[in-house]
């Protein structure tokens, strides 16, 4: 059975109209000096018996610092990744001051066979794209989703 993961894409419009996304840069050595095609929706996995609009604030509030905002609200439905995990991203129309954004973290062994464990933030930091340059950062098989968030929004932009 694929793995699951949930996740909340919070959007806002600018001062022309045209849609930006929160995202996320994943913490930890392998992708410091990553920046196209590493970003995120904020995301986690999620049990079988888990509500995945559940798991989606919970991933959000971990990953972020902060509960998921109140906004205007799309289910974005499922997509399977190139790696075979199944996700399903939910969209909120709310602001978000990414500047604040403050992660929990997790341990590896770092250096490989150091011996030594170490704790990096799941996400190092947060920033506002416009749907172009999202589609350039995000990591591979997400930027479906800015499709499915325009087309929910019954807005006509192409990105």
């Amino acid at each position: 059975m694929p793995v699951s993961s949930a996740g909340a894409l919070l959007f806002r419009s600018d001062a022309d109209g045209r849609f930006e996304v929160l995202l996320g840069h994943p913490g930890g050595p392998f992708f410091a000096r990553r920046d196209d095609g590493a970003w995120s929706i904020p995301k986690g996995e999620y049990d079988p018996d888990e509500d995945p609009r559940a798991a989606a604030a919970r991933e959000f509030a971990e990953e972020l610092g902060a509960p998921l905002p109140d906004g205007r609200e799309f289910e974005l439905g499922t997509i399977r990744l190139p790696s075979g995990k199944r996700l399903t991203v939910y969209a909120v129309e709310a602001d978000f001051d990414a500047a604040s954004a403050h992660s929990n973290t997790f341990e590896m062994e770092w250096p490989p066979r150091s011996g030594r464990t170490q704790s990096f933030p799941e996400i190092d930091r947060a920033e506002w794209f416009d749907l172009a340059t999202a589609r350039v950062k995000l990591s591979k098989g997400q930027a479906e989703f800015l499709d499915r968030l325009l087309a929910a929004a019954g807005v006509d932009q192409r990105a």
